[in-house]
Formats: structure tokens, C-alpha cells, sequence
């Protein structure tokens, strides 16, 4: 059979040159509106790793109101874990690649994880909140309850750091214990307390204010169970591989909180507006100075 010339049209071209006028037409709006998938997940990623300056404590210890992280400290002595896994871990907010896609801003109920990154942005940066009339700049004290909020970057939304106890469809998705996750909503299952690290001096610092930068247990107050991470169980995330956050208390054959329940609330570094304690040089002894 003779094939045709290319200047000649078959079928149904006018109306697939029409479809194809519409489809560059919408996309051209979409664009315009920043409603397209790509512009979509690059705003949302440009706000959860945005840069956030963490307070500085002026005292030595942490306030209501007060933007820090919460950093579970390196584990060099551990034997137990995998290798690359010993370093310092900050609590963030962990988004799915579903998530990631459709979203516009933070969707709840949201999931937490421990990150490696150690540096002060959006989805790492939580505040001191009062959750029973505390003035804001008053000092958070041991036994006292307070909440953990996040904005994730965005200016419009306030997420909680929740914790219930575990059910047959609420339960942490690799080690199957007590679920952590994000809510809008501020009720007793967003209130937590700081622990301090001693188990035998607990009672002699309960009021006692807590300081900044100093390793302490960070208790659920709903179910009594300490914030922790195993280390062992890990997910897949848009941004890489990261860590099972979950509310369990890990006890010693001394009745003691292992080293998965430490936490540390970092705050900024005072000769370094973009810095945190954790990048502070410690002190060097002078060199006239007699020992």
C-alpha cells in the first residue's frame, strides 16, 4: 500500500491538536500558581529545612517559649548497634514520599524520627510550650509538665508531639511498642515532663529548673513512658534512611534508663547566631594557668 505524504492529516487530528492546546494552557496556570507537583514538593522541602535560629539560654537552663532540639547523644560505648549508627540523632518530622506529593503543608495525624543531621532547620526545631499557665521565659522544671511543638518551617500551623498507649491498629510501625507522632490538638497526650538522669537524686531535683545542654529523661505523662530511640529499627523517608522514634523505658539490670531514653535540649550558641551548643569548642585551659 502507498503510504501517505507527511503533509497529509488522518483521523481525529483537529481534536487531538485541541487536547494538546488545552494541556499546554493548563500547565501555563498551573505554573503561574505554583500548583504544579514539582513546585508543590520543592516548597514544601525549601520549609521543613529552612534554617531556624534556636534560642540562647541566657541562665544555663530552659524556658517556656524557648526554639531547641531534642538530641538523643552519641552511643560510642554501644556494641549492640549497627555501625553508623552511634552518632548523635535530633528528633524531626518524617514525611512520606505519599506525604511529599500531595501535600501543601503538614498533614496530621504526622510521624516523627530520629535524623542525623545535628543542624538547626524547620522539621528538627521544636518549642517549650506551657500546657498549665506558665509564663513564657519562666524556667521548665524537673517533674513539671510541659508540651513540645512544631511549625515545620510554615507560618500557619502548630503540630504537638503526642504519644498514646498501643492498640491493635496504633502501634509503632517497626518495633510494634508505643507509637509517637504529631497532632494538632493540645490535650494530656501532648503533655510530657524531664526526668532527671539519676534515678537516686530524682526526688532531692523534683522543682528544680532544667538545664539546657544536660542529658535528662523526657517522660510521657499520659502513659508514663520515656521518650526513646532503639537505633535497630530504621525507615525510609523522602529525605533518606531514618530512625524509630517510640515511647518505651529501656531499665538496666540497675533499674536504671539506658542510654536509648537520654535526651539533651539543645539551645543556641551564643557567640554563634546560627550555631548550637552541641558546635561550641569547650574551654581550653590557659596555658600560664597552673594545674
Amino acid at each position: 500500500m502507498a503510504a501517505y505524504r507527511p503533509g497529509v492529516l488522518i483521523g481525529n487530528w483537529k481534536e487531538d491538536a485541541c487536547l494538546e492546546e488545552d494541556r499546554l494552557r493548563d500547565f501555563i496556570h498551573k505554573r503561574e500558581r505554583g500548583e504544579l507537583l514539582l513546585q508543590k514538593i520543592n516548597k514544601l522541602q525549601d520549609n521543613l529545612l529552612k534554617k531556624i535560629q534556636l534560642s540562647v539560654s541566657k541562665d544555663g537552663f530552659v524556658h517556656f517559649g524557648d526554639t531547641v532540639m531534642l538530641l538523643n547523644p552519641d552511643k560510642k560505648s554501644s556494641v549492640e548497634n549497627y555501625p553508623g549508627v552511634c552518632s548523635s540523632l535530633t528528633l524531626a518530622i518524617n514525611l512520606d514520599e505519599i506525604s511529599m506529593y500531595s501535600a501543601k503543608s503538614l498533614q496530621v495525624p504526622c510521624g516523627v524520627s530520629a535524623v542525623k543531621s545535628v543542624e538547626p532547620v524547620g522539621r528538627n526545631s521544636f518549642c517549650i510550650l506551657s500546657v498549665d499557665g506558665g509564663a513564657v521565659g519562666e524556667p521548665i522544671r524537673f517533674g513539671h509538665n510541659f508540651g513540645l511543638g512544631t511549625t515545620g518551617g510554615f507560618s500557619d500551623q502548630m503540630l504537638y508531639l503526642a504519644s498514646d498507649h498501643k492498640s491493635f491498629i496504633r502501634f509503632a510501625k517497626k518495633s510494634y511498642l508505643q507509637q509517637v507522632f504529631l497532632t494538632n490538638e493540645l490535650s494530656y497526650l501532648t503533655c510530657w515532663r524531664a526526668t532527671f538522669l539519676d534515678p537516686q537524686l530524682r526526688l532531692e531535683y523534683e522543682g528544680f529548673p532544667v538545664p539546657a545542654n544536660s542529658k535528662m529523661i523526657i517522660t510521657h505523662c499520659h502513659t508514663n513512658q520515656s521518650l526513646a530511640v532503639p537505633r535497630n529499627f530504621w525507615t525510609r523517608s523522602y529525605f533518606g534512611k531514618e530512625y524509630e522514634v517510640i515511647c518505651h523505658t529501656y531499665l538496666d539490670s540497675h533499674k536504671a534508663e539506658e542510654d536509648k531514653n537520654y535526651w539533651e535540649i539543645v539551645t543556641g550558641n551564643p557567640s554563634d547566631k546560627d550555631g548550637t551548643m552541641i558546635h561550641r569548642p569547650n574551654p581550653q585551659p590557659r596555658r600560664d594557668q597552673k594545674e
